[in-house]
């Protein structure tokens, strides 16, 4: 399916008029399609697997501000740490320690959002609000990782129909931000991206205080299926 150029549009446009960053969601794409955004002015791109990101790294145009957006296991850090613009899913402290590890080798701060466990199916990744607050007094009081900048947080909500859901989880998320910024006044001016919506939710999301939605399916179509 070629990239839907009008949605595209429609959509950079809401995101502009909304205050929102759009991170176009390229898992699976062909560089052609991630060429046609490139070529209409689009920069940010986010990718779920380690080795693809790699390769579209390597192939594509150095502007392009990669954005990690999948489970990223600690043992594959070390791959994305000289380039990746911003990892979303940081969903432990192990994570965040090898992400220490080799930004510190690359003389980089790296950029990442805690992900927050909001939704109700299990498989979900992410930290539950205490191991949250735990995790911010590591990063702002004891200052532990001082190459990792985490500048927001990240959810996923429910994969569901039921919008009153969603809309509870994604205000839950808004909350906890809310909450961290206001403990942490000195971290406000770096702490301000609230990554939550997709392709499904992403309206619902921005309404509940969303400034970054993460969309692929709007744009590219369906995701291809490895055969």
């Amino acid at each position: 399916m070629p990239v839907d150029l009008v949605a595209f549009k429609d959509l950079h446009q809401y995101a502009v008029e909304h205050g929102v960053e759009l991170v176009a969601v390229s898992k699976t794409k062909p560089n052609k399609d991630i060429l046609v955004l490139y070529e209409n002015g689009h920069r940010v791109f986010g990718e779920n697997y380690v080795q693809e990101l790699l390769k579209k790294h390597e192939e594509l145009p150095k502007d392009i501000q990669w954005h990690f957006i999948g489970h990223l296991q600690s043992n594959k850090v070390k791959f994305i740490a000289p380039f990746v613009s911003l990892i979303h899913g940081v969903d432990s402290i192990k994570l965040l320690q090898a992400i220490e590890k080799e930004a510190k080798k690359n003389n980089r701060i790296v950029s990442c959002l805690l992900q927050m466990h909001i939704a109700k199916e299990e498989t979900k990744f992410g930290f539950d609000i205490e191991e949250l607050r735990s995790a911010a007094a590591e990063i702002f009081v004891e200052k532990n990782f001082p190459h990792v900048e985490v500048v927001g947080l990240m959810g996923m909500a429910s994969f569901s129909e039921n919008q009153d859901l969603i809309q509870s989880e994604f205000q839950q998320l808004k909350s906890t931000f809310d909450d961290i910024k206001s403990t942490y006044p000195e971290e406000s001016a770096s702490f301000k991206i609230l990554s939550m919506g997709m392709s499904s939710d992403y309206k619902t999301a921005v309404a509940c205080g969303s400034n970054m939605i993460r969309v692929g399916s709007v744009i590219f179509g369906a995701r291809v299926k490895a055969s």
